[in-house]
């Protein structure tokens, strides 16, 4: 390269040794440098193989995940082909789980038949063991079950029925998240991880607790939330003549502000709201009781004009919170005449579900309350049919399906169009039919692909079908 010179001079007080002609000849290796090499290679293969797996850890998100992948591959380290994890704190809080790899969901039953006391398993969740005051519990490995001269003749039964020979336990503690449970794997024949394969898998182990103590945190968390938000929304929905209700709410991970309503109001009327709230957490959620708190009050004085019930909301929600904003849809409902009058303020449009149709109210558009500085838009009327339907949901519903709103549109008509005429004359079941043709794995699913945050959505869906 232009600067440098490539000819390196000897030091002045170091004297050149003349070499002897011919090609240069290396030195042989050395007694030890074979050993040392494929030490060496192990190290390395054994670092290289605990990074992919830990990897592979890292991307689970939820703990049955978390479990299935620590299962898989702690059987990878120790050479075993079928195992189960038990997931069980140590302080009681829950939740409490048990897994199989390669144990069909009658083979753990099985297994649990034995006493949890004279398993390798139950000895370590119950502490069982004498070991020193503050330390975790040890490894349990049992090479041969059959030879073991101590061994339950109900553990040695299951054992045989079920064709393990040998099993290998593993605590799923740490300093840092205490007991959390505990992994036990399964040989076909005698057999117990040699030393190497011990040290990787209890280096694994306690990567693996430390993420599922991050993962029940946040499964706690979320647990918290849910039950917070159901205490927010109706405990029960009201009884009316001429019509019946069913309600499905899905809380997201995050806790978001979706809401549903049903009011009974004077002269056997009834007022149905669905609405939500921008943000998520617990803020919103107390953003959402407050906003559904004085809808009902807003209602009850003014029901029969759904638009100035949500022009009040609109001026509330601008005074008391003016860096939020809210969508909400109000309907103030005549069973026994079978007519409805609604408005909406930036929601989606409800949908009519009957023998003879089903298609989606045309509602005018309009702005969320607080985006402007001043709410308005037209009322809208509509007359349902004896044994028609009408679901109100939040768009929640159709952002968990992963798609563009307008395939998720007509995703969900296409679910609503395809209700059996068997469950026609249950609004829980049409509910619930929605439900699970809509979101692609399931009312409890995830969500789908539809890039991050689409299975953080709540999902509210209010169904009324009028008589």
């Amino acid at each position: 390269m232009a600067g440098i010179d490539s000819v390196v001079s000897l030091p002045p007080h170091t004297a050149a040794v003349p070499q002897p002609p011919g090609p240069a000849v290396s030195a042989p290796p050395g007694p030890t440098d074979g050993p040392l090499q494929d030490r060496l290679a192990g190290w390395v293969s054994d670092l290289t193989l605990l990074h992919e797996l830990t990897e592979s850890l890292i991307r689970t998100g939820c703990l049955d995940d978390a479990l299935h992948e620590l299962l898989r591959a702690g059987a990878t380290l120790v050479g075993a082909r079928r195992g189960m994890a038990v997931l069980e704190p140590a302080d009681g809080l829950g939740p409490a789980a048990t897994v199989g790899l390669g144990l069909a969901h009658a083979d753990l039953g099985t297994i649990e038949t034995v006493p949890r006391s004279v398993t390798s398993y139950g000895r370590i969740l119950d502490g069982l063991d004498p070991l020193p005051e503050g330390s975790l519990p040890r490894p349990i490995a049992i090479p041969d079950l059959r030879g073991e001269e101590d061994l339950d003749p109900r553990h040695r039964e299951v054992a045989a029925r079920l064709g393990y020979a040998a099993s290998y336990a593993l605590p799923l503690a740490t300093e840092q998240a205490g007991r959390l449970g505990a992994v036990v794997w399964l040989y076909d024949e005698p057999a117990e991880p040699v030393e190497r394969q011990r040290h990787l898998v209890q280096l694994y182990g306690r990567f693996a607790t430390e993420h599922l103590a991050r993962l029940l945190e946040v499964e706690r968390a979320r647990a918290r939330v849910a039950t917070v938000a159901e205490e927010l929304l109706p405990s029960r929905l009201p009884r009316v003549p001429g019509v019946q209700l069913a309600a499905r709410h899905l809380t997201g991970p995050r806790g978001g502000g979706d809401w549903y309503d049903a009011l009974p109001l004077p002269e056997g009327a009834l007022g149905l709201a669905v609405g939500s709230v921008t943000g998520a957490g617990p803020s919103a959620l107390a953003a959402m009781g407050r906003l559904r708190a004085s809808l009902r009050a807003y209602a009850v004085m003014e029901g029969e004009d759904p638009v100035a019930v949500l022009s009040d909301l609109e001026l509330l929600l601008r005074l008391t919170e003016p860096a939020r904003s809210a969508t909400a849809l109000f309907a103030y409902c005549e069973p026994q005449a079978r007519r409805i009058v609604l408005a909406g303020a930036g929601h989606t449009p409800p949908l009519v579900v009957g023998e003879q149709r089903t298609e989606y109210v045309e509602t005018s558009l309009s702005a969320p309350l607080g985006m402007l500085a001043c709410w308005e838009a037209p009322s809208v009327e509509l007359s349902p049919q004896p044994g028609e339907t009408v679901l109100l949901y939040t768009d929640g519903l159709l952002r968990r399906t992963g798609e563009p709103m307008d395939r998720a549109f007509a995703r969900l008509h296409a679910a609503a169009a395809g209700v059996p005429k068997a469950d026609r004359a249950d609004p829980g079941a049409v509910a619930d039919h929605v439900l699970r043709t809509v979101l692609p794995e399931g009312p409890g699913g995830p969500g789908g692909p539809g890039g991050p945050g689409a299975a953080d959505e709540d999902v509210v869906l209010l169904a009324a079908r009028f008589e």
